[in-house]
């Protein structure tokens, strides 16, 4: 059986962001409509400092696909030469439960993460939003601008990174490559006064964005906290926020964001007023009014992925593209046979 080999360049080259947006926007709807069976990610703390393995699994019945994520996440890596999430996503077909393609996960997960984000800042994001706020300056930072401009018309960009030469050295990475006048900013605060969009994609376990910051209008894409007891915005900005989810159950069950301020009484599992597939399906409102802050929470989940590496794997297949290997497939014994 040939599968798919796909390395980062590879998915890099063929899977865009507006690739990638298109094909979350299919995998949510396929979620809002119940065409999806997704158990809760595992997580294996390991016994240093914050390192984790994670196993995504996930079925998508309108693709006919079934598969896994394995993920080792290790926010130590950051700044080294190694990205802090390192893995594979394993694509099966559901008819004979044949392996297809290996994707590298560390492009996938750049790329899909930022793409929900952008599929939730169409949906949501005032239509003339353009000042746009980052805070962190990583992978995601990157990948982020891109999903941003991507749906809207971004024509300022400011990023608050700790260290603060990272958010130097963002700044003109990206200035260089998008043309965009992005500058590094001295703290937090100052990066999202007057944004209409924010976007805080940071491995810190407290609040770095405070409610009274943020301006009236505005949309927050919340990314890089995925754990119950660690958070990025406080909360404030959480019960004063339209809030929305990639899906329900993760939120209510990993993310510090809902979870600290629900424990404080602050509300409720109403608070959450959908996810994004349901807002693409109809079944839930989008932004009611120029003025109201929307938020979206982001997890990642594990149709993200699976309809990432499918949609790589069909790429290369109708271009002839990548590495294929024979892998599996037929019954060990007649394959020794020959």
């Amino acid at each position: 059986m040939k599968v798919l080999i796909a390395d980062q360049k590879l998915v890099t080259e063929v899977f865009t962001m507006q690739e990638a947006i298109a094909t979350m926007r299919r995998a949510l709807t396929m979620l809002a409509a119940g065409d999806v069976v997704m158990p809760l990610r595992t997580m294996l703390q390991l016994p240093r400092g914050d390192a984790v393995m994670g196993l995504m699994p996930s079925y998508l019945g309108g693709l006919e696909a079934v598969g896994v994520k394995v993920v080792a996440a290790f926010p130590a890596d950051f700044g080294s030469e190694y990205d802090t999430h390192q893995g594979v996503v394993l694509f099966f077909e559901t008819g004979r439960g044949l392996l297809r393609a290996i994707v590298d996960a560390t492009s996938i997960t750049a790329i899909r993460t930022a793409a929900v984000s952008g599929l939730a800042t169409d949906l949501l994001a005032r239509p003339d939003a353009a000042d746009l706020a980052i805070i962190g300056a990583g992978t995601q930072a990157h990948t982020h601008l891109q999903a941003m401009r991507a749906v809207r018309p971004v024509r300022r960009v400011r990023v608050y990174s700790v260290p603060a030469g990272s958010a130097a050295e963002f700044a003109r990475r990206e200035t260089r490559l998008t043309g965009l006048p992005v500058e590094a900013v001295a703290t937090a605060e100052e990066a999202v006064a007057g944004a209409d969009l924010v976007c805080t994609t940071t491995t810190a376990h407290e609040p770095v964005v405070r409610g009274p910051w943020i301006s009236p209008g505005a949309h927050v894409n919340a990314v890089g906290a995925y754990t119950p007891t660690t958070r990025e915005l406080d909360s404030d900005l959480v019960a004063g926020a339209r809030l929305y989810a990639d899906r329900r159950e993760s939120l209510t069950s990993e993310a510090g964001e809902f979870l600290i301020p629900r424990a404080e009484g602050r509300f409720g599992d109403e608070h959450i007023v959908g996810e994004l597939g349901e807002v693409l399906t109809g079944k839930a409102p989008g932004r009611t009014s120029p003025d109201e802050v929307t938020l979206f929470k982001s997890l990642g989940i594990a149709i993200e992925d699976l309809a990432a590496a499918h949609r790589v794997h069909e790429i290369c297949e109708e271009r002839g593209l990548g590495v294929w290997l024979d892998i599996g497939g037929l019954h060990f014994g007649k394959a020794v046979e020959g």
